[in-house]
């Protein structure tokens, strides 16, 4: 089973992008984040010619969250599960016959300080609650998305001058470590403890891809059960190449289901 996260940062000006890629790796599953079209626009047929089944919730020009898969979910939901219609676009949980995919969309928070900042960190207490409202740890739970956050040094090109950077900062760390704990495993950096590879890259740094100036925001994490049946993990940088590519990149995951 393979499982792939991608920020498409607007999924029909990267559609090329898209089909190129899921025709090469062929992912049972492809959670994707910023598709930025409402629902009556979102291409479900280009994706059904292709063998896919497409759970989604959009909204104009912002946010927007997919899930499309090889198998049919049974069920579908979208939100925090406290009735927070302007949720629904940021995260998605896809029920499949023996685990459970929920994809996230995590606000960026914009600076810290600043109101939006705030509400992230509130956002990450909220999907706590979700978690233990919905699930227990001893479940096969797929948690991925764009987080928003780089979790450790080795995450980021520059750990010393980005401290306390948005993405960056002890309080993003402290919330989404209260998330991890409830019983998530990384499975990418259980995989490659060791490489300091990345999922995003700024547009405004000049080649930042080949000056190796990015982010790892974007991830793919498990509960134990399925944690220990992951198979490989890693980040595809060839999209991100790409013309008119997102800002970031798939990161992927095999799992012996």
């Amino acid at each position: 089973m393979k499982i792939a996260s991608f920020n498409v940062n607007g999924i029909r000006a990267r559609m090329p992008v898209i089909l190129y890629w899921i025709e090469k790796e062929f992912p049972d599953i492809l959670c994707m984040q910023e598709t930025k079209v409402q629902d009556a626009e979102f291409p479900e047929d280009v994706f059904k010619e292709k063998g896919y089944h497409c759970t989604y919730k959009g909204q104009k020009s912002y946010n927007g969250i997919a899930i499309i898969s090889r198998e049919l979910p049974s069920r579908a939901e979208f939100g925090l599960g406290d009735d927070d219609e302007s949720e629904k676009p940021r995260i998605a949980s896809a029920y499949f016959d023996n685990f459970i995919v929920v994809n996230t969309y995590i606000p960026q928070g914009r600076e810290p300080g600043s109101e939006q900042f705030t509400y992230k960190l509130a956002w990450l207490g909220r999907l706590l609650k979700y978690f233990e409202n919905n699930f227990t740890p001893d479940m096969k739970v797929v948690w991925t998305g764009d987080f928003n956050v780089a979790p450790e040094p080795i995450d980021i090109y520059d750990p010393v001058k980005l401290l306390g950077s948005v993405g960056y900062h002890p309080l993003e760390h402290g919330a989404l470590s209260n998330v991890m704990k409830w019983g998530f495993t990384d499975v990418y950096r259980m995989h490659k403890p060791d490489e300091k590879e990345f999922t995003f890259w700024d547009y405004r740094i000049p080649n930042s891809v080949k000056r190796g100036m990015g982010w790892r925001l974007d991830h793919i994490c498990a509960t134990k059960s399925l944690a220990d049946i992951s198979v490989s993990a890693r980040i595809d940088k060839t999209p991100r190449l790409a013309e008119r590519p997102s800002d970031h990149t798939p990161i992927i995951a095999e799992f012996s289901l």
